[in-house]
């Protein structure tokens, strides 16, 4: 009979000692995102009375705002619980006031120095596509059909100006045109399946199916060309291949490596379940769960290129390693959560927004 009651007795202790664990952890959890969303309003985030943007150059003599950055800013708004409808309402009418002669596009960067505002010209479909999606969202969460209306406008856009009928892929942008020589460059970050499923549903139009289909074959085909499975910033295509570009292309003389635009491949794959994109996720994270300590950009042949971490390499991984876990690559799980261990930086919008991302889409095991 005792050792009925203590058994008992232990089971209880047990149950109520878990309990508190998982609400300690969970409250844990829930401040840690609360922190990090507000982290990111306060420093990153700049709202006026009619309009929103996100300052990519916080803390210097000029304001800078980039496409990418309001698509960034306004996929964390429909994502972030807390945010009022309104709120990104303000995000959208910036959008708005700054599409690209006459269309639906976003012009992909202002500025703002001692008052005075310039806007550049040209489009930048990444910025374009992540807009699209934070339409789509906001339109199902706040049931704003405006919202809905806009991003199909914004999706017709993408295919008119931004893709290249012959490749059957996205360019990176409306200035890559069939007169650029650009027009057969992809930027392999711009490989988005699951939203790319998203555009179809919306749209009814089945380019958008060949678009997930030929990017994701391409990205793969990438994927193989190196045993380290790392594909690079950019890749030229042709009608049945790719190949990753040599040195300087648009960006940096990074743009053949895995650097600041490819880190954020393993998140775009993340939710899909094509067998393309798993396998070139499954290639990458191999990669990385076999480093001591995951840094900031590699060579396509698997060569550090630095010797510090970046939370805008991480974030993405710990996203897609929490959309797979229990294959293999659980250490990452623990390693990359570094990111969530000191506060947002005040003064990087990229690793910021990446790393909110990362906050907010993902359950943040063990802290």
């Amino acid at each position: 009979m005792k050792k009925k009651w203590f058994l008992f007795w232990l089971t209880v202790v047990v149950v109520i000692f878990t309990s508190i664990m998982c609400y300690i952890r969970l409250n844990n959890n829930s401040a840690i995102r609360s922190s990090f969303l507000h982290s990111w309003r306060k420093n990153y985030v700049v709202e006026k009375t009619d309009v929103a943007y996100v300052n990519t150059t916080p803390e210097r003599d000029k304001t800078t705002v980039l496409s990418e950055g309001q698509g960034y800013g306004m996929f964390i708004a429909t994502i972030d619980p807390t945010t009022k409808e309104k709120a990104f309402a303000k995000l959208e009418r910036y959008y708005l006031a700054h599409r690209d002669r006459k269309t639906q596009l976003m012009a992909w960067k202002q500025t703002e120095k001692d008052g005075k505002w310039t806007n550049e010209h040209n489009s930048a479909t990444d910025g374009d596509l992540f807009i699209a999606q934070a339409l789509f969202l906001a339109a199902k969460r706040w049931k704003k059909p405006q919202y809905q209306k806009q991003g199909r406008r914004l999706i017709a856009d993408i295919l008119h100006y931004e893709y290249n009928s012959a490749t059957h892929a996205l360019t990176v942008g409306n200035w890559a045109n069939s007169k650029s020589k650009y027009y057969n460059l992809m930027r392999t970050s711009d490989v988005l399946p699951t939203m790319f499923e998203h555009f179809y549903r919306e749209s009814g139009d089945s380019r958008w199916i060949l678009i997930k289909k030929t990017m994701l074959k391409r990205l793969n085909q990438l994927s193989h060309q190196y045993k380290s499975g790392l594909v690079p910033d950019f890749a030229w295509l042709s009608a049945d291949n790719a190949k990753p570009v040599k040195g300087k292309v648009t960006a940096d003389k990074y743009d053949g490596d895995y650097y600041a635009n490819a880190c954020r491949v393993p998140m775009n794959l993340a939710t899909s379940k094509d067998k393309l994109a798993k396998n070139t996720l499954h290639r990458l994270l191999k990669f990385f769960s076999n480093q001591d300590t995951v840094t900031a950009g590699y060579t396509l042949k698997g060569k550090a290129l630095n010797a510090y971490q970046s939370a805008s390499f991480s974030a993405p991984i710990y996203i897609a390693v929490n959309e797979n876990r229990n294959q293999g690559y659980d250490n990452l799980f623990d390693s990359q959560q570094y990111i969530f261990a000191k506060k947002l930086p005040k003064n990087n919008y990229y690793d910021a927004a990446l790393t909110t991302m990362a906050a907010v889409m993902t359950p943040l095991h063990g802290l």
